[in-house]
């Protein structure tokens, strides 16, 4: 007898490797951590094969996970997709949308709750990566609706913000300026670096990490300086230092398929409103 994978199961494989950890997976996928864990080891008993290991509190992928992730993919696009087709134009979904991590605090508790509510019947997908990551699965037709960041004078842009610099104070007064950064590729990462060089100024990498929220912890520990938008402490001021050079400006864009069905182009639509707020 051949064995079924089941849906719900490679759904949450594929949450656990876009999002990174089990608790950002488990509020993807709506499920508890404990179950998601109960998931992935009935999902690693139906294949018979170990798909994650963890080093720390990072989970990777194993030779065979890997493997899988491409299969999982396909899965559940042609899946997504027959649901669409014999559903008779009725919001099946789901509506899948990916965003970077700046936006995911603000769109996930706000834009994708107000469109279950004013949509009950529709499903949603969302992703959390990076806008070059999101990009590519939107060219790959596995995402409808991409939120991320481009330069300002990007065709798809919806509003442009400035970068600012964002730590403790007293780090930018030493002679070497540590940073704290996302993995490349980084816009942001790019556009600090470039800017300390420019301005003559010594800097090297404090911290670095995938996660915006470790980013977070560490300028709010003093570890490093950083530049994002205001998104990024909404509630701390930006840091002023005479020494710090100007940042330049970036595009909050919005891009989306090229045939959306109804649930997705109204998700695009309040997408779009969201962001015009920020």
């Amino acid at each position: 007898m051949p064995v079924n994978l089941p849906t719900n199961l490679l759904r949450s494989f594929v949450a656990i490797v876009d999002t990174g950890s089990m608790l950002n997976a488990s509020e993807q996928v709506f499920v508890t951590q404990s179950a998601l864990s109960l998931q992935i080891k009935r999902l690693e008993e139906l294949v018979q094969q170990t798909l994650f290991l963890r080093e720390g509190r990072r989970l990777n992928l194993t030779a065979a996970g890997t493997v899988l992730l491409d299969y999982a993919r396909r899965v559940l696009l042609l899946h997504d997709e027959a649901v669409a087709a014999v559903s008779a134009g009725r919001f099946a979904g789901p509506a899948r949308i990916g965003m970077v991590q700046d936006f995911a605090d603000t769109l996930l508790s706000g834009l994708l709750s107000r469109f279950a509510e004013l949509h009950p019947d529709a499903q949603i997908y969302a992703r959390v990566a990076g806008t070059a990551e999101l990009q590519a699965l939107l060219e790959r037709r596995e995402l409808d609706i991409v939120l991320g960041f481009a330069a300002p004078n990007d065709a798809h842009a919806v509003t442009v913000a400035p970068m600012s610099w964002y730590g403790d104070t007293h780090l930018v007064d030493r002679e070497v300026i540590p940073l704290a950064v996302l993995e490349e590729p980084c816009r942001f990462r790019e556009a600090a670096i470039r800017a300390l060089e420019d301005a003559g100024l010594q800097w090297r990498i404090a911290v670095e990490t995938p996660n915006l929220a470790t980013l977070k912890a560490a300028v709010g520990a003093g570890l490093g300086v950083t530049c994002r938008t205001h998104l990024f402490l909404e509630e701390t001021q930006a840091l002023e230092h005479d020494r710090l050079p100007p940042l330049p400006r970036v595009a909050a864009i919005l891009r989306s398929g090229d045939k959306l069905d109804k649930a997705a182009n109204r998700l695009a639509e309040l997408a779009r409103e969201t962001v015009e707020a920020l």
